[in-house]
């Protein structure tokens, strides 16, 4: 990965744990099977590219553009996504870990979540209308003035959500799920 600019290549394989890639352009690559655990991924772009099979925990994303970027069975533990630049972040996570990652004040409407580990995820001041959270485990994930409209959280679980403090507008929730919604009023619902 010496070069600056890289498009249209697959990176197999690649450990590089606790190391600095900066400074680089990756534009439609895809990355398979590689750790980049507790490295510095600081002010990069990824266009356009896919992680699959990845470990990404604890990488530091700090000024890193993100547009359109897919990321597969991929471990994404503690990840501050919120330091990321704004401009044109779009995300899409499948079958990924993403306990302990933060996105505060993140736009980034109609993301979708499918079949991932969300848990003790903040997502502070987040506008996620229309995004959805299919089959998502999101204990102890922080929504607090959190843009929900039009969300659907029908087959997420184990979610707390205080819609006083959250605008929630034609979300969508489960029957079940409807136990997040008043939790912080300690009733019994039978």
């Amino acid at each position: 990965m010496e070069s600056l600019i890289h498009i249209q290549k697959t990176f197999e394989k690649v450990v590089y744990i606790d190391k600095r890639i900066n400074n680089r352009e990756f534009e439609d690559c895809v990355f398979k099977n590689c750790d980049f655990s507790s490295s510095n991924f600081g002010s990069n772009t990824f266009l356009d590219c896919e992680f699959i099979d990845c470990n990404l925990s604890m990488t530091s994303l700090a000024g890193t553009s993100l547009k359109n970027v897919t990321f597969k069975n991929c471990k994404l533990l503690g990840i501050a996504f919120n330091e990321c630049d704004d401009f044109l972040f779009q995300v899409y996570f499948e079958d990924c870990t993403l306990d302990y990652a933060l996105f505060s004040n993140k736009k980034m409407p109609k993301t979708k979540f499918i079949n991932s580990s969300v848990r003790e995820v903040t997502f502070i001041g987040t506008n996620l209308t229309s995004s959805v959270f299919e089959n998502c485990n999101l204990d102890g994930a922080i929504f607090n003035e959190t843009q929900l409209a039009s969300v659907d959280f029908r087959t997420a679980y184990n979610y707390k959500i205080d819609p006083e403090f959250n605008a929630m507008r034609k979300a969508q929730f489960s029957t079940e799920g409807i136990v997040g919604l008043l939790d912080k009023y300690d009733i019994k619902i039978v």
